[in-house]
């Protein structure tokens, strides 16, 4: 696989280059479209997916960018962490800088979906002046924690957003450190549950056999899953296995299943992406996982999100489309067009190599 040195000499447009990006456990895998002297991207994908979920979509975007979506470790072709370690939310945030760092960006764009919007929200909001425009797709940028599940021991309590009362229904403290400690104590018991385990080799699955694990290859919610049509299974699993004879084997870390997230309550989000500097793109799908009508643990903060960043930040575009979670992926051509405008742009802000 080509390193980014020899990456970095090639000047022809429009090519598709595989990377290797050394990190102390082992490399960073990313992909990169167009040629090295493009206007800086880095593209960031979701929780148990990987850089070929951006493989439809970056063909349709403007040709002068330099296109470079990698791999989170434990994800896609990255090395996994060293035994004994958790993979953790700020983790990913820390590669972010690792792979700029290696390729010598001082200002770029951040495409990111779903987690990876969340990571690219922090690494803006930690790194403001190396963010010239963040694209959010099927993200809000942050995640709160579930309410009652935001406050550790000793933390207090906080009121909700625009309530001026606490509400009856909030958990009492007791409850919230109840909740906090058991979240610590299942990441590091079912980090213990894998060790323990003598290690088996990697089950050997069909082609299809992989590709109907409910369509996808890695355990997620069953609603993401129903996101995905079969082509779009197919791209990720290209990507997310390995071919050994009699069929394939999964590349990704289990651990990454129990991720440690230490999540941010909705006010410290709220406060945090008033220091972003970045124009923003938001686009979230109709029947993505902030559907109004989704019964999932997001509703509660979508509404406080979307103000905070209409109120705080001077250039904000909100918009919703057709489609779901994958979107950018089944149906790229639904979010290409609002891109290629955002991206077109205020080309006088140019990001800097």
């Amino acid at each position: 696989m080509p390193s980014v040195l020899k990456w970095s000499s090639l000047p022809v447009a429009g090519m598709v280059s595989e990377l290797k990006f050394p990190v102390p456990w082992g490399h960073i895998a990313a992909k990169a479209w167009g040629s090295p002297q493009g206007r800086p991207m880095l593209c960031l994908h979701g929780w148990l997916d990987n850089a070929n979920t951006f493989n439809r979509l970056i063909p349709l975007l403007p040709k002068d960018y330099c296109y470079m979506a990698m791999d989170f470790g434990g994800h896609g072709l990255s090395a996994h962490r060293p035994a004994g370690f958790p993979y953790h939310f700020l983790d990913y945030v820390s590669e972010v800088r690792r792979v700029t760092a290696a390729l010598k960006w001082s200002r770029f764009t951040l495409m990111g979906h779903s987690l990876g919007g969340s990571v690219a929200g922090m690494f803006s909001c930690i790194f403001p002046e190396m963010v010239d425009k963040l694209i959010l797709v099927e993200s809000y940028g942050f995640f709160p924690a579930p309410q009652g599940q935001d406050k550790g021991p000793g933390l207090g309590r906080e009121r909700k957003l625009n309530s001026p009362l606490p509400s009856r229904d909030e958990p009492s403290k007791s409850e919230e450190s109840d909740a906090w400690l058991d979240s610590k104590k299942k990441v590091i018991e079912s980090l213990l549950r894998l060790e323990e385990n003598k290690p088996q080799p990697p089950k050997i699955r069909s082609p299809q056999e992989a590709l109907q694990s409910t369509c996808y290859v890695f355990p997620r919610l069953l609603q993401a899953n129903s996101h995905l049509t079969e082509e779009s299974g197919r791209i990720l699993l290209q990507r997310g296995a390995t071919e050994v004879p009699g069929g394939l084997v999964y590349n990704r870390d289990m651990r990454v299943l129990n991720h440690n997230q230490d999540p941010l309550t909705l006010e410290q989000c709220v406060s945090f992406l008033s220091k972003i500097q970045a124009s923003v793109l938001m686009i979230i799908a109709r029947d993505g996982i902030f559907n109004p009508e989704a019964k999932n643990m997001s509703r509660y903060f979508v509404k406080p999100l979307r103000e905070a960043f209409q109120s705080n930040l001077k250039h904000f575009q909100l918009a919703e489309v057709t489609g779901n979670h994958f979107v950018h992926l089944n149906d790229p051509e639904v979010v290409a067009g609002l891109i290629n405008i955002f991206l077109k742009r205020d080309q006088s802000s140019k990001a800097r190599l």
